[in-house]
């Protein structure tokens, strides 16, 4: 996490490793309570896990996650959630949502007792001191050199490591460098699990090629635009999926709706002047101008077209919605930093927008000054029907009749995902878009961002469809980068 004022400890006496347990567990020397347990023992033993700040921040009811193990906060954790419980951003309000909880649970306890925690699994809850006030030596700012937050939090697991040499301790952290120093000091670290994807090789791509399908099943494809024939799916067969259906000569792409319960025809038709290049494209286009289809995910490496076919899609339908809203996660959202830049709401978050000012305006360009569509867009920015806004303030909103669409979705957390999905009112469509393998905050990856987390979570489910890109349409010269560099 980021460091606060350095933790002024008394200066140690000695810093040999004959004296200092973590010293000798650096060096590859352990006492008994640093040293490993047996792998037959370790299964036996209960659990402790220590919490990090990054986890309770990503999830607020995270120490509700652990079934009948004990929880430990270190008391450095509490000070951090201190720090972040001012402000809009979500963080903010993870910070507050769990000391609202640690509070309600101790109501009747101290918290330097094992205290039950509200779950069926009868898990229990203990606020646990640094080396200041358990002092044995277990400093890790004598390992590295410096006294942070970190370190402090480190000091407290190793602390408890020590004095309760019968349970195992592990460290929970979504700071990967955080787990790394864990490890190095023979004290076990996890990434906290829940809502992660299992399997990120396998992430559910939203289509199927299907070989050797029935020349008159693809005939019927082209003459009617369906086909009821679905048994052409296998009995694998995804609801609200996209199949290429391919004869050895020729092939029809289609999407699949088990409500309806037919394969219908998905062609590759223009939007706002927008025309899909794949049949990839085609599908996510399909989608985003599905009716029947309220969430669309749309992934994809850089230039795939992904963010382009959500602002097509958006214009073309600008007659069924009242608005178009248009958002990307910034790297701050609170008002504290929005206010380092002049202007309203607007013109503060208006440089971080500017990669779908710059789709929207290709699309502009694809008409003449004088046509209507051209004026269209022109009047849709100027009367407030296509606008952006903050994400930091989309709770507590009710987006009705709205087309939202989030761009770079993979920088949310799961839960940030959810607070958006969750606002949708009457008649509204939500469009996510993002490269999942491109993760630009320091606490999420492939598996645990929050476009992976609605993927896996709502494959197959009314109301949802999801389209994988995989070739890029940009240019040729950001194919070869996204190929070979």
């Amino acid at each position: 996490m980021t460091t606060k004022t350095p933790f002024l400890a008394p200066e140690p006496q000695a810093q040999d490793t004959a004296q200092n347990p973590i010293l000798q567990a650096a060096s590859g020397h352990t006492s008994p309570g640093l040293e490993p347990s047996d792998p037959v023992q370790k299964s036996t033993q209960s659990k402790v896990f220590v919490i990090d700040t990054s986890v309770l921040l990503h999830d607020h009811n995270a120490i509700r996650s652990f079934e009948d193990n004990r929880i430990a906060i270190p008391i450095t954790v509490l000070e951090e959630l201190d720090t972040f419980k001012v402000g809009n951003d979500t963080k903010n309000f993870e910070a507050r949502e769990c000391i609202r909880i640690i509070d309600q649970l101790s109501k009747d306890f101290t918290l330097q007792d094992w205290i039950p925690l509200d779950n069926e699994a009868n898990g229990s809850l203990r606020i646990i001191l640094s080396t200041e006030s358990h002092p044995s030596g277990l400093d890790a700012a004598l390992v590295f050199d410096k006294k942070t937050n970190d370190h402090k939090i480190l000091s407290a697991a190793l602390q408890l490591q020590h004095d309760e040499p019968e349970m195992k301790v592990v460290l929970v952290s979504k700071d990967i460098n955080l787990r790394l120093k864990a490890k190095a000091l023979n004290l076990p670290a996890e990434d906290f699990k829940t809502g992660k994807v299992k399997d990120k090789q396998h992430l559910y791509s939203g289509k199927t090629l299907v070989e050797d399908v029935d020349a008159e099943v693809v005939r019927k494809m082209y003459v009617s635009g369906q086909t009821r024939k679905i048994s052409v799916l296998g009995k694998e067969r995804k609801n609200n999926h996209f199949y290429i259906l391919r004869n050895q000569s020729t092939s029809a792409l289609g999407f699949f709706a088990e409500s309806k319960r037919l394969i219908e025809r998905v062609d590759k038709s223009y939007a706002y002047g927008i025309k899909p290049k794949n049949a990839e494209q085609a599908f996510a286009l399909h989608a985003i101008l599905n009716p029947d289809i309220h969430l669309v995910t749309v992934s994809g490496a850089a230039g795939t077209g992904k963010t382009l076919l959500a602002l097509a899609g958006a214009l073309e339908q600008k007659n069924r919605y009242d608005q178009i809203i248009l958002a990307r996660p910034i790297v701050a959202l609170s008002n504290k930093d929005l206010g380092f830049l002049p202007g309203d709401a607007e013109d503060k978050v208006n440089p971080y927008m500017q990669p779908l000012w710059d789709n929207l305006n290709f699309i502009k360009s694809q008409f003449g000054q004088n046509e209507r569509k051209f004026r269209a867009i022109e009047e849709m920015r100027t009367e407030g029907k296509i606008t952006i806004c903050p994400l930091a303030y989309i709770r507590g909103r009710s987006l009705s009749n709205v087309i939202f669409i989030v761009d770079e979705a993979q920088n949310l957390t799961p839960h940030e995902v959810k607070t958006i999905i969750t606002r949708a009112g009457e008649n509204s469509k939500i469009i996510l878009t993002g490269d999942v393998r491109q993760i630009d905050t320091p606490y999420l990856d492939e598996q645990s961002n929050g476009m992976s987390y609605v993927i896996d979570r709502l494959k197959g489910r009314e109301l949802f469809a999801h389209v994988t890109l995989d070739k890029g349409e940009r240019s040729e010269l950001a194919n070869l980068a996204n190929e070979h560099l």
